[in-house]
């Protein structure tokens, strides 16, 4: 048996194969397009997998103000924050965050899905949300992905 080609294979920075990848979110539900989104971030799809390592994809979503949310998520869920100060809660529902800023509402649901560390903040910087159509990487030519074909 030839054990030389059973070596566990350990991605780096100058080893892994990064690409753009194009997701459009219209008519998309927020926490599937969320989950997938988030796999794609870490790498978690490819084989050469490292978990402590930024092996994923470049990630464009497109449309985020068309994305759906199943339910009466839209009308009952709430985001929490807090300023610091005594009674400094501030409450916003899914609809008044949809309403102003539709691209913090899938930059939320995305971020909550990544790790709580370095390796977190430095994946979530390869997401980039657009609200509509338009987005200024054409250069880098993205494959485009259909998240109905994604389990």
């Amino acid at each position: 048996m030839d054990t030389l080609s059973y070596k566990t294979v350990s991605a780096n920075k100058a080893t892994v194969n990064k690409k753009w990848v194009l997701i459009d979110a219209q008519d998309a539900i927020l926490g599937r397009l969320s989950s997938i989104t988030a796999k794609f971030l870490r790498g978690k799809y490819k084989a050469e997998f490292t978990p402590h390592v930024d092996c994923g994809d470049n990630i464009i979503i497109i449309n985020a103000s068309k994305v759906r949310l199943t339910g009466n998520k839209l009308t009952k869920k709430q985001y929490i924050r807090h300023t610091g100060y005594p009674g400094g809660q501030k409450i916003r529902t899914a609809d008044e965050i949809m309403k102003k800023n539709p691209i913090e509402l899938v930059e939320k649901a995305v971020r909550g899905m990544l790790p709580k560390n370095r390796l977190g903040r430095e994946l979530f910087r390869n997401l980039y949300v657009y609200a509509d159509e338009t987005h200024k990487h054409e250069a880098q030519k993205p494959k485009k992905v259909d998240l109905n074909t994604i389990k």
